[in-house]
Order: C-alpha cells, then sequence, then structure tokens
C-alpha cells in the first residue's frame, strides 16, 4: 500500500508538472507575410495632444490624449515602452504598450496607456535607454535624468537627475555594460551650444575618467556597451569604458563633412554614420575602417530596422533602398511615396521591422504602411491631422505567453 502510495503521488506530481510547463506559451502561430502579431505604431501629432496607437495587422487605431503636442517619440531597450519627450515643455512622458517581451514569446500586461513615471528637467534633448533605463540629456543644464522601466507604473515616480559638472550645451551620453555612464561636456574652444569632448562618469556624477582628446565639435552618438561612439568634425570618437578614446579618420574626400547621427547595429563594435552631405557609412571600430553603404546627397531618412540589420534610406524623390548590413548589400529598392520638396519643413518620417516600413504623411494625416518583401504592397491607415514623429513598440514575435 505504501509503494502504491508513492506511484501515485509521483505521476500526480508528474501532471501537475506537465500542466504548469503547458500554461508557460501557446503553441506558435503559422508564420504569415502580415506584420507581426506584437508590433504596434506609435504615432505623435504636430498640432494636437493626440498620440495614435496603431496595430498594423488590423489598420486599427487607438488614440490618446499626450500632455502636450509636438513630441519626439522613442522605444525604450525592452521594446514594451514608448518616451515622449516634449523638449520645449521641460518634460518627459512614458507610454506602455502592454506587450512584455521574453524571448520566445511575449506577455500581455493589461491594455495600452500612460505610464506614471515622469522626467521633469530642462530642455531634454537625447533619449537613450538601455540596461532597463531610459535616460534624457538635458540640454537646459547639461545634466542627465534616469529612470528604470520597471518603475513606469509606480504612483508619483519622477526621474532622477544626475549632475555631471556640465555647462548647458546640446550635448549626448551613452551607457556602458559595467552601468558607468560616457557623456559630452563644452570647454568653450568652438563656438555655439555643441560640445568638444567626453568623459566617463559613474552613477553620482562622480568623475571616472575625464576625457582626453578634444574636437571641433560632438553630435550623434551610439553604444553596444563596449564602445560609446561619437560623431565629430575632427573624426569618429571612440571611447571605451576604461577610459581609452581615440579618433578615426572619416573617409577620404569628406572635406568638412561630418557624422551628426550614429546608429548602433546588431553586431558588436560595427556602427552606421549617417551625414546628409555624403550618405552612410559602415563604422568598425575595431579595425578602424569606414566602409560606404549607400553614397547619396538626397536621402530625407535613414533609419535602422527595429532588429538593427538593416539599413533603410528613403530619398526625397519618393524611392527606398533597403540595405542589409551583415553583407553590406542592397536587398531591395523603388518608390514608395510622392517626390518631397527639400524645402518642406516637416518631412515624412520613416521607422521599419522586419516585414513592413512605416512612413508619415504629414499632409494627408496618415501612415503608410510598406512591405519589405514587395514595395508595391501598401496600405495608408488615417492618424492624426499632422503627424509629427514615429515609433515602434512591442517584439518581432507571434507568440503569446502564460495570461
Amino acid at each position: 500500500m505504501k509503494h502504491l502510495f508513492k506511484k501515485n503521488y509521483f505521476l500526480l506530481l508528474v501532471g501537475l508538472m506537465a500542466a504548469s510547463c503547458n500554461k508557460t506559451t501557446e503553441v506558435e502561430p503559422a508564420e504569415d507575410n502580415d506584420e507581426y502579431r506584437y508590433i504596434r505604431v506609435l504615432v505623435s501629432d504636430e498640432a494636437s495632444n493626440q498620440i495614435t496607437l496603431v496595430n498594423p495587422r488590423d489598420l486599427s487605431v487607438q488614440t490618446f490624449q499626450a500632455k502636450y503636442p509636438k513630441s519626439a517619440v522613442y522605444t525604450t531597450e525592452s521594446g514594451r515602452f514608448g518616451g515622449l519627450v516634449h523638449r520645449d515643455n521641460n518634460m518627459l512622458e512614458t507610454f506602455d504598450s502592454g506587450f512584455e517581451p521574453h524571448g520566445d514569446h511575449v506577455d500581455v500586461k493589461g491594455t495600452p496607456k500612460f505610464g506614471a513615471l515622469l522626467g521633469e528637467s530642462k530642455l531634454p534633448t537625447h533619449f537613450k535607454s538601455k540596461k532597463g533605463e531610459i535616460m534624457t540629456f538635458n540640454d537646459g543644464d547639461g545634466s542627465l535624468s534616469v529612470g528604470k522601466e520597471s518603475d513606469v507604473h509606480q504612483n508619483g515616480m519622477k526621474m532622477t537627475q544626475i549632475l555631471t559638472g556640465n555647462v548647458a550645451h546640446h550635448g549626448a551620453m551613452a551607457t556602458f555594460s559595467n552601468g558607468t555612464y560616457a557623456v559630452t561636456e563644452k570647454d568653450g574652444s568652438i563656438a555655439g551650444t555643441l560640445p568638444e569632448r567626453v568623459k566617463i562618469i559613474d552613477r553620482t556624477g562622480k568623475l571616472l575618467f575625464a576625457s582626453k582628446l578634444a574636437t571641433k565639435g560632438i553630435h550623434g552618438n551610439a553604444t553596444d556597451g563596449n564602445f560609446a561612439v561619437f560623431g565629430s568634425a575632427s573624426g569618429i570618437l571612440v571611447v571605451q569604458a576604461n577610459g581609452e578614446q581615440k579618433l578615426i579618420p572619416h573617409p577620404d574626400g569628406f572635406g568638412t563633412a561630418w557624422f551628426g547621427t550614429i546608429y548602433e547595429t546588431s553586431e558588436t563594435g560595427k556602427f552606421v554614420g549617417y551625414t546628409a552631405a555624403k550618405g552612410a557609412y559602415l563604422i568598425d571600430v575595431t579595425n578602424n575602417k569606414i566602409t560606404p553603404i549607400i553614397e547619396n546627397t538626397d536621402i530625407m531618412q535613414c533609419k535602422m530596422d527595429f532588429a538593427e540589420n538593416t539599413l533603410v534610406a528613403l530619398l526625397h524623390s519618393g524611392s527606398v533602398r533597403i540595405y542589409d548590413l551583415k553583407t553590406n548589400t542592397l536587398k531591395t529598392s523603388g518608390n514608395i511615396i510622392n517626390v518631397v520638396d527639400k524645402t518642406e519643413t516637416q518631412k515624412p518620417q520613416l521607422v521599419a521591422t522586419k516585414k513592413y516600413l512605416y512612413v508619415t504623411l504629414p499632409k494627408t494625416g496618415e501612415i503608410q504602411k510598406v512591405a519589405t518583401a514587395n514595395l508595391s504592397n501598401s496600405q495608408k491607415i488615417k492618424v492624426s491631422g499632422t503627424p509629427y514623429r514615429i515609433a515602434i513598440l512591442g517584439a518581432e514575435m507571434n507568440r503569446k505567453g502564460e495570461e
């Protein structure tokens, strides 16, 4: 009888474990040609407080009211949250897509809504999100503001200010894997608001490594956790967490042009530099090598896709070109929108996933969804009066986790 009890108990435990495992995730839905199930598109408006969240699979929209119009919109590292930067109103808001990615599946966490976490600072301008943090560089006083993704729904939560010892300037910051920060500083050696140097500080603002190199101006940066790369008029400034710094020369024939925008890629040590004066180039900081991706002076928007594997260049001519960064080859190209005059003050904005491009159409109040596999396959979605900025939220997955 005792042996029978142990056997039955063992079978009961096995059954309970199996039931528990079965609740973890649903069976992977069949792959289709439409957008991933847990991707959403967030669009702000230039003239109103309206924020539009688009479900690109069924083309449905939800609208929300931000605190101010004309917000720059960004995606946090996890993909779950959006950051809405109201620079002229000294504020950052957070927005929750409700989708929490977990490697091979996505958990649905309630409904889309604004978060409780706010940032209040002087002219928050440069946005970054690494190591679970949400950050802005504040041009008004040269400080940083830092919050945690895990605190987005904590009532009354405010981002923490880190005093960097800076004067006010149009600056930037980057996070290293060890939790320290590379932050720009202005020494006054050039006129204007751009900084000339980069130093490394800890979470309290304490100086860990002073700047080793001065430049003739810095704008744009990215980091893979090991290297922080800054666009500079003196060359590409590469900063490591141990304080080492170097300048990589611009390609021959650049003249006074320099990379004012730097993007991360999915590969360690490789970045993309962009300047409207020349085009986009692959930067290999380990080998000090700069390779052209697209050399063109008609580029209107140049963006990485959501997974940072491809570069998408949208030209004023209405043509788009998509490049595979692992092979540095053109995947596809074609016209997707009408010609845009270079003098337009509000031009179309672009974001991309693996499967689709999304372009704002400010004059018609729509966004356009374009299939990367077939650029002639497109749909228009009405969002607001004057769509301003756009971001991708969620995850490129179809599998849902436990309810």
